[in-house]
């Protein structure tokens, strides 16, 4: 299977671009250990929840587009 050398250039051009999204881990632990210095105990579960909801869409995401696919190859093969 060929891949179209657009399709290519569209996957490098994203992911080359994508040099900022590191930075986000030190400011959410600089401030989680900002809080736990003044006794506050409720920002690292709150931080921990949203990451855990913020990684379960893409595998939401993925999981029902794979089923879709494959019940639609299944029907058609029957």
């Amino acid at each position: 299977m060929k891949i179209p050398s657009c399709v290519l250039f569209l996957i490098l051009l994203l992911t080359a671009g994508n040099f900022d999204s590191s930075a986000q881990c030190p400011m959410c632990k600089t401030t989680v250990e900002a809080n736990q210095k003044d006794g506050g105990k409720g920002l690292g579960k709150g931080l921990n929840s949203g990451i855990l909801y913020l990684l379960s869409m893409p595998f939401i995401a993925v999981g029902t587009i794979s089923a879709v696919y494959i019940y639609r190859k299944r029907r058609e093969n029957v």
